[in-house]
């Protein structure tokens, strides 16, 4: 496929250099050519002018290293083209009709685009996306070490996650950082849960469509990414088994072998707990507020059947536990919670957490964070 396009390539040589040339500088337009020979003798790619071109012949000349003329054929890998007319000589060598790439190729699109139609091909259709930025708003660099492969993010999150960051909003510059997974993982299950009850139009709309090719599964784990998070957090969990000792109790007869989806969420959330959320928590002290809204919460705990009580009643109890004080927003009681209890300074609903990790555990937990255990470490 190539070759043929290559010889219709040389055939259209000065158009070609008639719309690369206005792009280069006096200096370089002197010596410039579209095709890049290989020295016979060296195997080096040469960057130099063309002394003539031959199109029925399918040949050029060139000056090789040593100064001796060298005729070639373009075909037979004996040459390749410049890196701009040769990503607009593989759109029409490979019927491309559709090509996504990064804003950093946007200013020579209109060069890839003439090129192939000067080789009889209609360019496809483009779409430019943004480029990703690393915590802080930084372009992402090789040199600095500041990005996220793929291994990496599919070490703590799924492989439907990330496509999932990928598909969504691709024109804005998007943050790629460690901290962006579990919110990836739980937001793709949000869309697969709702996807069942939504009518066509709606289902097309969905990313999970997009995702899986207009066929997405239906297992939705019954419990999130954040709350097993928050799960191996209360439980120093060092492995998935010390999870599925909780998930066991609050989903009637799961197991591993039952839930496997669930099953591998577990498995990431420990290590990405291990990894990025153990290092960097940091208990503190109930404040008076706090500690009078805590041992309320646990008389209210204490008042609950763990066999007949669901994460909505809990969660009920929680708020009223907060609402009954003078906290100027509750939004601070559900933070003191998780910086009390947790060592960290948000999560889940704690409703759904209490429900998974146990009213007992529930009420140990606190008593621990008010007695100043937690925050002695």
């Amino acid at each position: 496929a190539f070759d043929e396009v290559l010889i219709r390539a040389l055939e259209k040589f000065d158009d070609i250099m008639g719309v690369m040339l206005p792009t280069l500088g006096a200096e370089r337009q002197a010596t410039y050519s579209p095709f890049l020979p290989i020295s016979p003798t060296t195997g080096q790619v040469l960057y130099v002018p063309m002394k003539a071109t031959d199109p029925k012949a399918g040949t050029i000349t060139f000056a090789d290293e040593d100064g001796t003329d060298v005729t070639l054929p373009v075909t037979g890998g004996n040459t390749k083209l410049q890196w701009k007319p040769d990503f607009g000589m593989r759109w029409a060598a490979l019927g491309v009709d559709f090509e996504m790439f990064g804003k950093d190729h946007q200013t020579n699109a209109p060069i890839y685009s003439r090129i192939c139609k000067i080789l009889g091909v209609q360019p496809p259709v483009q779409y430019v996306y943004e480029l990703f930025l690393d915590e802080q708003g930084e372009k992402i660099s090789k040199s600095k070490g500041n990005g996220l492969s793929v291994e990496e993010w599919l070490r703590y999150g799924t492989q439907e996650s990330l496509s999932l960051y990928n598909f969504a909003k691709p024109r804005t510059a998007k943050r790629l950082y460690f901290d962006v997974i579990p919110k990836a993982v739980d937001e793709y299950y949000q869309h697969l849960a709702a996807y069942a009850g939504q009518d066509e139009a709606k289902q097309l709309e969905n990313p999970v469509w997009h995702i899986h090719d207009g066929n997405p599964p239906s297992e939705v784990p019954p419990i999130s990414f954040a709350l097993l998070l928050n799960l191996a957090s209360a439980a120093g969990a060092e492995d998935k088994a010390a999870l599925w000792g909780f998930i066991g109790r609050y989903v009637d007869g799961a197991t591993p072998e039952t839930h496997p989806v669930l099953d591998a969420l577990a498995e990431r959330a420990v290590a990405y707990y291990e990894d990025f959320v153990k290092p960097n928590k940091s208990y503190r002290l109930a404040s008076a507020l706090e500690r009078e809204a805590m041992e309320d919460l646990v008389q209210r705990l204490k008042a609950l059947d763990p066999a007949e009580t669901d994460a909505e009643t809990i969660q009920n109890e929680v708020y009223a536990a907060g609402k009954d004080r003078a906290f100027d927003n509750l939004r601070d009681w559900f933070k003191g919670l998780y910086e009390v209890l947790l060592g960290q300074s948000q999560g889940p609903r704690f409703g759904g957490f209490v429900a998974v990790y146990g009213i007992p555990e529930t009420i140990a937990l606190i008593e621990r964070g008010l007695a100043g255990e937690l925050a002695d470490g």
